[in-house]
């Protein structure tokens, strides 16, 4: 008897009640994992809709919406510096992204050269400066006097290339097999050419969880737009949503007749800046959980092939 029908013939045996045991505690360790991650996304999105009044009398969990408004969504999208903050996040994360990806493709390349002269070396000199900086104000003065500061820039060039990223995209390439490039040399291409043509193409999956690192950290990013940005036309989405969550800085909302809403008391004023919270919470985390489902796929194997060689 082959070895595989000896297994399929073992795979037909009833469970054992020990196995029936560990699945029902497995699913139902999932299940409360599943509630815990899931529960305070239910609990943004059904405030962000309900009766502020009634919002702010609730107590406990909010499992379903207290009645049913958008006038805390109509007032997010009335208020101009939401939507110039928006507008300057497409910006950032695009550009920033876009720069991201090009250095750290051609950084990853360069260092995976097995023929590359002191790599070594380079290699500790780049990884040292995951462990060690200069400091804050020494960084923001450096970066004040090359002109990285209140411009467009000053969002995009400081975080450029990122050590972490890096040294998982340049495994990634090591981990191609080296006659790949051997039979490009030989058919005439370029180090360019392999790069574009051979090794980008194989390395899809690590190269689409570097974009997501990126997107992600550029679409959440506002400690450096707080320290080198100065005119408000410039803040970011993430920027404004710190002012109004952590600062609850009436200023950054607009609290008034808006939108065909209308309050008309100071309770109201506090019960519908509560909404306004949860509703802008919802507008800026949409966006980049739409990009998870696409590359997902990815995320694991990606994350994988780019650590387990070097």
């Amino acid at each position: 008897m082959s070895q595989q029908t000896r297994f399929k013939r073992s795979r037909l045996k009833p469970a054992s009640f020990g196995d029936r045991v560990f699945d029902v505690m497995n699913y139902t360790l999932l299940i409360v994992l599943t509630l815990c991650c899931l529960y305070p996304l239910l609990h943004i999105l059904f405030a962000s809709v309900s009766n502020p009044t009634a919002l702010m009398a609730h107590k406990g969990a909010l499992l379903k919406p207290l009645g049913f408004t958008l006038d805390g969504y109509k007032l997010v999208f009335k208020d101009n510096s939401l939507l110039i903050g928006y507008r300057n996040t497409i910006i950032y994360v695009g550009l920033g992204t876009l720069v991201n990806m090009i250095m750290t493709i051609m950084g990853a390349f360069v260092l995976s050269r097995r023929d590359l002269y002191f790599k070594n070396f380079i290699m500790i000199m780049i990884t040292i400066t995951m462990f060690f900086g200069g400091g804050l104000i020494p960084w923001f003065l450096l970066m004040k006097d090359i002109g990285m500061y209140n411009n467009l820039w000053s969002m995009i060039l400081p975080t450029a290339l990122s050590t972490w990223n890096i040294i998982i995209l340049r495994t990634s390439f090591q981990a191609l097999p080296l006659e790949l490039e051997e039979a490009a040399t030989i058919d005439g291409a370029s180090q360019a050419n392999i790069l574009v043509r051979v090794i980008i193409p194989l390395s899809k999956a690590t190269l689409a969880v570097i974009f997501l690192y990126y997107l992600v950290g550029n679409w959440n990013s506002w400690f450096n737009a707080m320290v080198l940005l100065k005119d408000r036309n410039l803040f970011p989405l993430q920027l404004l949503m710190k002012e109004i969550l952590v600062a609850n800085d009436s200023t950054a909302t607009t609290i008034g007749s808006a939108g065909g809403v209308v309050i008309n008391s100071a309770q109201s004023a506090t019960a519908f800046r509560e909404l306004v919270k949860y509703c802008a919470i919802v507008v800026s985390t949409v966006p980049i959980l739409c990009v998870y489902p696409f590359l997902q796929k990815y995320f694991v194997k990606g994350a994988f092939v780019g650590s387990i060689k070097g």
